[in-house]
């Protein structure tokens, strides 16, 4: 067997040949993995909602008395201002008030007086709480840029003073609309009687309460209306707040005064805006996926300048993040590097070409990017999407990504 080897080298080396592929095919191969490495970077968590815009103080303008209302000329996006005619109501010849009625309607006049009144003295009330968070403010400004206060509480100055500047805002709308009450209630009482045929039909004339603009008009064409039927809805376009339906177990980590920003709203920058209100009842909602979920309704107002936001109108749709936590310089790797290994966290770290597995304390995540606390040090490598056949000590073959 050797002499015929030795005639014949070619058989040796067709048998070394087929001796080595056969070694190689069955040597154990490294494992492709990929590879990125710890780094400092800014980090954000956050919750992410759709939400809507819409008018803080919209008022529905409903006919004062039963009457032929005339064709309303106006159409929706119409600016209108405070006591503007809107439409004219010619009331009903045949109508007359009797003694019962008449008491009734007198009755209703003194009522919206004493709204009037009420309304009057709350507004009160609202811009003196508005005068005195201006106050605070203005006494915080030093401080805080001597650092002798938190960054929190000068935030909470800045919430409230945009809180209760919304407040009377609202309470200027609420005295308007109770005067406008009370001149519907005395209207009814006033037109309400018949007329001599001889004279020309009274024509109550509607009026708008607010500046504003037509939101939705309810009734356009002429015909016979009832007290108390809407006819059309107006409203201050540039009094904007965003309300976020969250899920009730994210309701809980939102409070007043947070930070949140606006993106997807059709504008090439971000919003911002504080958390005004968080709402203390949730209600039930169905998901695209048929699932009943508990949520709660988040107010927000905008902090942005109005000439930013200025094109959004009622019920634009916009994407919310609530700012949870945020911080500039954090080491951070993928959440998708990470696997729980004897009831902790751990990852697969690269060295000299092995797998080596490593346990880490990690702080915050988002979902996408977990902190890292203790066991991994800037730069290193470690591996993500770590697949079964990863193992301590396996020899692997990196795959970085860019």
């Amino acid at each position: 067997m050797p002499a015929l080897l030795k005639n014949h080298p070619l058989i040796l080396f067709i048998a070394a040949l087929i001796t080595g592929l056969l070694i190689w095919g069955f040597w154990p191969q490294p494992i492709m993995v990929e590879s990125v490495a710890a780094r400092y970077a800014p980090m954000t968590v956050s919750i992410e909602e759709e939400g809507r815009t819409r008018i803080i103080d919209r008022y529905v303008i409903s006919a004062s008395v039963d009457g032929v209302a005339c064709r309303l000329k106006l159409k929706v996006g119409d600016m209108v201002k405070q006591g503007q005619v809107l439409l004219g109501i010619t009331a009903l010849q045949s109508q007359v008030l009797d003694p019962r009625s008449r008491a009734q309607a007198q009755a209703l006049v003194a009522a919206r007086k004493s709204a009037l009144h009420a309304a009057e003295e709350q507004a009160k009330a609202t811009f003196a709480s508005a005068q005195l968070a201006i106050n605070e403010l203005t006494r915080l400004q030093p401080l805080i840029e001597q650092s002798l206060i938190s960054r929190e509480a000068f935030d909470k100055a800045k919430t409230e003073v945009q809180t209760t500047a919304a407040a009377k805002h609202s309470a200027y709308f609420r005295v308007e609309v109770a005067k406008y009450e009370l001149e519907a209630a005395r209207t009814a009482l006033q037109y309400s009687a018949a007329v001599d045929s001889t004279e020309p039909a009274e024509r109550v004339q509607v009026r708008s309460p607010i500046n504003g603009s037509i939101l939705k008009v309810v009734r356009a064409c002429e015909g016979p209306v009832r007290t108390g039927e809407p006819l059309l809805e107006v409203g201050d376009p540039s009094a904007l707040e965003i309300e976020v339906d969250v899920l009730s177990a994210d309701a809980v980590k939102i409070k007043p005064g947070m930070r949140v920003m606006f993106d997807r709203w059709g504008g090439e920058k971000p919003l911002e805006g504080r958390v005004r209100i968080v709402e203390p009842i949730g209600f039930t909602k169905v998901s695209a996926l048929g699932v009943e979920e508990q949520r709660v309704l988040i107010i927000s107002d905008f902090v942005s300048k109005a000439e930013l936001w200025r094109r959004l109108g009622d019920g634009y749709r916009v994407e919310a993040n609530f700012i949870l936590w945020q911080q500039e310089n954090v080491l951070q790797i993928p959440a998708s590097s990470l696997f729980r290994y004897n009831d902790k966290w751990a990852v697969f770290t690269i060295e000299r070409n092995r797998a080596v597995r490593r346990e880490v304390k990690i702080g915050q995540r988002n979902g996408l990017i977990a902190q890292i606390l203790e066991g991994i040090n800037d730069g290193e490598p470690v591996i993500n999407h770590p697949s079964d056949e990863v193992d301590d000590g396996k020899r692997v073959e990196v795959r970085l990504l860019d």
